[in-house]
Formats: structure tokens, sequence, C-alpha cells
């Protein structure tokens, strides 16, 4: 019997003491940390996919810029191989460069962007520079979407894995932790990159990159009470004299003195102390995106042995893999605005396409929003959208915070050179908010070869009409058919084909317009024209110096439909282009006392379409005549050489010198293929054929084989001072051959 009870104690103290070591055992509590390194921070992915492939479980999450981006994904539920999946469909050279898609700007945004090459804030009679290269929108709006299934969370430590960032307080030079409120703006206030990306205003806070004063927030991520650190490092080392060549490279390496003397100490804090080789790359790699993933693999997998073994000891829970999917559409119900002072909400409504308790797209939510931000009357527009459920349907509420811009005048330049206008300069000031909330004044100053002006002013009332005014002056210098000029007998007296002619234009429009959508608008409107041109020939009195063909003064009324669905305007692949064009012309001053009311009509019909991504063509087709002009030639239709600026009735028409085809009617065809051998580089096909005829249409000859008929083959590249172009044209008619170059925007 004692035998028994000596045994049973001793069962019972040595099961005691089994339990009190397992209590004594605890599961240790694991960080990760990521710095920031820009497209270098990819690498995070390829750690993370490892990390997840061996059983490894994190509690908490810490990072910086990149870092913070991946980092966020991370927390919010997203695998290592989900988040790979996410990167390899980003295109970042729209994130980067802010870009807005063609179809989110008005046709009259469009006009007043698509030709200046420079734009400068100008302030007080004072230039400055950009606060930074992009606002950041496009980033924002795709982690707001890859975070949706989480935004009704406020503290980011309630996320499926506690979570914060950093970010700098530029007015301060402190580090600033964002650990609650919006989740896509804490992470793109700490990817604020300085001078590429603006500032991020949070709690009253202007904050940049976090990278700036805290690249790698291990001591922060320590005081969350975790255990084991793992940490993956993206920074650079520092560069040899060699590779300082630029200012920016100075930059980024005086930077980097403090963050890798940091480093020193914050590696060997470190349990598990991850370090990508990507000394090829630099913070805008991201074409080498897939090669810098493999990288951040090959550097965690060096430590396998040190992560299986830390994985043995989460005996716990394990990661939940979470299946989180982005929806399709929205069921937007109430919406809330902050920061309105100039503009008013319906006018932000109209420009997002939005209207409250309204179910819509996603995508056609982002295209509202690059709709608002194409205006440039906002520096940011920040938003979160939190479940609510009004009258038992479910959906969103929509809380917006718009910042207005406080530059109202720009200063723009462009430059260009082409066969017709020569070489130019552009010089625009554009002011809004001239006379009105919602105006714009633009003046272009062309200075070079020819002398030229515009004048623009505007008050958007967005789908209502609008009212404008228009003053342009062109003038050049060229040979121009003589029979666009002269009369049969004065062609057989002077026997020369062609003539060199100064054509000097002066246009002043009233209109107004109303658009149905932002590609899609209709103008009506009264014009005034004075028309001359001159010649040194001399063709009359010995006692002229020069001849005069026409200095008349002309009043029309006119009307415009333009439906432009482009998605680009000069090397286009997609999209519809109509542009259809009535004149009445009403009166004359009457120089050659010959002038009768007539009309011109006009129209343009494109159609562009892509076979594959690098492979598309554009077909086109014009029109144009002119009912009871009879006694004025110089308002024709004249075909010949490559503009896209052409003033009144004068067309492009390859094979053929500039303005050597007139007639008072025509028809033309245009096959365009364009091959994009590289990004923004493309080899240009073309083949174009017209008739060319005094009254064409009053028979079936214009429904015949063409009489004229021209190709080209060239060469063009987008350029950030817009398209290069050269082509070589011939006719199989004159057999002969033309070189046109260009260089610029249109303008």
């Amino acid at each position: 019997m004692r035998l028994t009870i000596v045994a049973i104690l001793l069962a019972l103290g040595l099961n005691t003491n089994v339990d009190a070591q397992n209590e004594n055992i605890q599961e240790p509590k694991v960080g990760l940390v990521l710095s920031g390194g820009g497209a270098k921070g990819l690498a995070h992915i390829g750690a993370l996919k490892v990390i997840d492939s061996l059983g490894v479980r994190i509690d908490y999450v810490a990072g910086t810029s990149m870092g913070a981006i991946i980092g966020s994904l991370y927390a919010s539920g997203y695998s290592g191989k989900q988040i790979d999946s996410i990167f390899k469909r980003v295109d970042f050279d729209e994130i980067l460069s802010d870009y807005t898609p063609r179809a989110s700007k008005t046709l009259y945004e469009r006009v007043n962007t698509e030709k200046y090459a420079v734009s400068l804030p100008f302030d007080k009679f004072k230039v400055k520079l950009p606060s930074a290269l992009s606002r950041g929108q496009n980033t924002f709006n795709m982690l707001s979407k890859l975070t949706l299934h989480v935004n009704d969370i406020e503290h980011f430590s309630d996320l499926p894995i506690p979570f914060f960032c950093m970010a700098t307080n530029i007015e301060t030079g402190q580090p600033v932790l964002l650990d609650k409120g919006s989740l896509a703006q804490a992470v793109k206030a700490s990817g604020a990159f300085p001078s590429l990306f603006q500032p991020v205003v949070i709690d009253n806070q202007l904050l940049i990159d976090g990278g700036v004063t805290n690249n790698y927030p291990i001591y922060e991520l320590k005081e969350r009470g975790v255990d084991i650190v793992i940490g993956v490092d993206v920074q650079d080392g520092l560069s040899n004299r060699i590779d300082l060549s630029s200012a920016p490279e100075i930059l980024f390496q005086i930077n980097n003195f403090r963050t890798i003397n940091d480093m020193k100490t914050k590696s060997k804090k470190t349990d598990i102390y991850i370090k990508p080789d990507i000394s090829d790359y630099n913070v805008v790699s991201f074409d080498y995106g897939k090669q810098i993933v493999k990288n951040g693999e090959i550097a965690a997998k060096l430590k396998t042995s040190k992560l299986k073994d830390l994985a043995s000891r989460q005996i716990g829970r394990e990661r939940i893999d979470h299946i989180i999917r982005t929806p399709d559409s929205l069921q937007i119900n109430q919406v809330y605005f902050e920061g309105l002072k100039n503009y008013t909400i319906s006018y932000v409504l109209g420009k997002l396409k939005l209207r409250p308790f309204q179910k819509i797209s996603y995508d056609r939510f982002i295209s509202g929003t690059n709709n608002l931000i194409a205006t440039n009357n906002f520096d940011s527009f920040l938003y979160k959208l939190m479940p609510s459920k009004h009258n038992g349907v479910e959906g969103y509420d929509l809380y917006t915070e718009l910042r207005e811009t406080k530059q109202t005048t720009v200063l723009k330049f462009g430059l260009h050179y082409d066969g017709l206008y020569k070489s130019a300069l552009l010089a625009n000031i554009t002011k809004k908010q001239l006379l009105f909330k919602n105006d714009v004044a633009s003046l272009d100053l062309i200075v070079g070869d020819n002398v030229r002006y515009n004048f623009d002013y505007y008050i958007d009332k967005g789908f209502y009409w609008s009212v404008g005014l228009r003053s342009h002056y062109n003038e050049f210098d060229k040979n121009i058919s003589a029979s666009a000029l002269l009369s049969p007998e004065q062609l057989l007296t002077v026997g020369v084909n062609k003539i060199d002619t100064k054509v000097t234009d002066i246009t002043n429009q009233i209109f107004v317009q109303t658009q149905f959508r932002n590609d899609a608008a209709l103008t009506l409107g009264a014009e005034h024209k004075l028309f001359k041109v001159t010649t040194e020939t001399v063709l009359s009195s010995a006692n002229q110096t020069k001849t005069t063909f026409d200095n008349s003064d002309y009043v029309s009324v006119f009307s415009k439909l333009i439906f432009d669905s482009y998605d680009n305007k000069y090397f286009p692949k997609e999209g519809v282009y109509f542009n259809g064009d009535f004149k009445i012309y009403l009166y004359s001053s009457d120089f050659n006392n010959d002038f009768e009311q007539f009309s011109t009509i006009k129209a343009d019909l494109g159609y562009a379409y892509s076979f594959t991504s690098k492979l598309s063509a554009n077909v086109l087709g014009e029109t144009g005549l002119k009912i009871n002009a009879q006694n004025n030639s110089h308002f024709d239709y004249v075909l010949g050489g490559y503009a896209n600026n052409f003033i009144n009735n004068y067309k492009t028409f390859y094979g053929y010198d500039y303005l050597s085809l007139p007639a008072n009617s025509f028809l033309k065809a245009t096959i365009n293929v364009d091959y994009e051998v590289a990004k923004k580089n493309h080899i240009m096909l073309s083949a174009n054929f017209a008739n060319v005829e005094d009254d064409l249409f009053q028979s079936t000859d214009w429904f015949s084989l063409p009489d004229y008929s021209g190709y080209a083959i060239g060469y063009g590249m987008e350029t950030f001072l817009g398209p290069l172009e050269a082509k070589y044209t011939w006719s199989p008619e004159t057999k002969e051959n033309y070189w046109y170059f260009n260089l610029g925007f249109w303008f």
C-alpha cells in the first residue's frame, strides 16, 4: 500500500512539473520589418513567398515606403504569391507619371494639354518648380481597391496581421508612426518619395517618405512586444565616384549616409536578417521586377534553416490564407465631402459622374476619379469607402477629402518643327478663375519662322451649355498650287504651276458648347475671319511690289459635332473619331468684289483597332464640299503634305507637296498601320487615296477609282516634347517623293 501511495505521489509530482515546464514554454511572437527602396522593394515579395512556403506565421508587420506598400497588403490578408500576381499586372509607368487616361479629359482639356512639354507654376510673376512630378492618385486608387475589404478597420492593429508604417513630417523633420485611419492614405504618405510624389496631409501634418528619417523601423516593432524579428533590407550601399554622375544620384548618396550608418546597428538587432542582392538596380528599376523578386527569394532561402526552426516553435495557430475578391461594382449610398471652397458639390459629383444611392462599376468609379483629377483643380483627392446599409440596401458610404489647388496660374512651353510652319517655340500662360470660379483663359505666343498666337477663354459648366471665346492668328509662306489662286485666264498668262505665297489668317469665334460626355461635344457659334493671301510675284500692275489675291473680312455662323474616343491623339490603337463641321459665310468685305454667300461642309471619320498589343491600324475617311461658291476659291479644299494643325480647309495627303491639290470638293481615304517595335517606338506604313475635283458630288465620279494616291513609310517615337516623326512618301502618279519631319506636339 505504501509503495502504491508513493508511486501515485511521484506520478502526480512529475505531471505537475511537466505542466509547469509547458507553461514556461511560450510561442515566440514574430515581427516582420520591410525597408524602403523603391523598385528594389519588390524583393520583399520574393522573401514573403519563401516565408509563407516554410510555414512561418507573422504576428506584426512594420514597413517604410515600398516596404509599407507591400507590408500593408500582406497585413490585410494577401499572401506572398497573391502580392506577386498583383504587381505583375501593375503598369509602373502609369503609377510614376500619374498617368490620366485621355478619356478622362474633356475635349477642351485635351486641346489645352496635348501641345505642351513643360508646365511650371507661376504666381505673383515668379516661376516655381512643381512640388512633385506626380500626385500619386493612381497609387492611391490601386491601394484603396486592394484594401477595400479592410476599409472599416480604424486601427491597423485590428488588421488580419497588426501593422504600422513610417512617414516623415517635412516641416519638423521628425519621423511619424502611422497606425490608424485610412490604410491607403497612410501607405501613400509613407511612400511619398520627395520630388516624385507630392506630400500627403494627415492630421494636419505634411508627410513625405518615411525613409528620410526611419527606413527600417525595428525599434518601433520591438516596442510592440515581438520576440523574434525577421527583417528584409533593400537599401543601397554607398556609390563610388564613377556612379555619382548626376544630381539625383548625389542626393540619394547624401540620404544614404544616415540610413547605412543606422543599419550597422539595426542589422545586428535583427534575428533573421535577409539582404537581397539588388546592387544592379535603382529605385525606379520596375522593368526588372521579375528578377528583383527572384533575388528576394534567393536571399530568403539562404535563411531556410533559421526560418524552419522558427516555424517549428510556432505550435499554436497557423497563418490563414484569406480569399480576397475585389468587387466589380459598388453600391454608393451617402457621399460626404470635406475641403470644398471654390467648387460646389454638384460640380464634383458631375466630374465623378456619380449620384448618391447608385450602383456603378468599379472601373467607372476609378474613371470618375480620373475625370476629377484631370481638371487640375485639385492637388489631391482622397476617399474612403465605408460599409453601410440604407433602406435595407448594403453598400458603401463615400467619404472624400479634397485639396483645392491654390495655384491658378501656370506657364507652359513647347517646341516644334514641321515642313509647313518650320521651327517654332511656344510659350503659354494659363489662368484659372480669372473672372469666375469655373473659367480658364489661355494665351499661346509662338515665335520662330512664323509668328502666331492662340487665345482661348472658356467658362466650363460641365454637361450644361458652356461659353467660349477664341482668337487665333496664323501665317506661313509656302509654294501653293497656282490653280488654287488664279483664274484659268491668269494661269495661261503666268505659265507657272506654283506660286510662292504668304497666307495670313486671323480667326475670332464666340460659341456655346455642350458635352454629352467627355469625348463628345456639340458647338454652335459665330466667327469673324480676316483672310489675306499675297505673293511677291507681280501679276498685274508694274507699279505694285506684290500681288494680293484676297484681303477680306468674313463673317459666318457654324456648328461642329465631335466624338473622339481615341486612346492617343498621335498614335491611336483603339477608338472612334468623328468631326463634322458646317459653316455658312454670310458677309464679306469683298476685296475682289465677287462675294456671294456660300457654305462649307466637311467631315472626318476614323476607326482605330489593335490586332495585337504591338500591331494596330487606323482607317480614316474624309470628305468636304462647298455649296454655291463659284466665285470664291480661297476656301477650297487643298490637299498635300503632312501636318496636324492645318487651318481652314487644308488637308494632309501623302505623296504630294503641301497645298498642291485644290478643288471645291474632295473624298479621301487613309489607312495607317502601326507596329510598336519597342515601347513608344513605332514603325508606320500608310496609304491614302483621293478624288479631288470641282463639283465632285454633282455626278457619280466620286464613286470611282481614285485619281490620286500616295504612300508613306515612317518611324515615330513618343518623347516628352511630343512625337518625333520621319516619313518618306511617294506617289505613283507624279513619280515624286517627299520627306516629312516633325518634332514636338503640334500647335
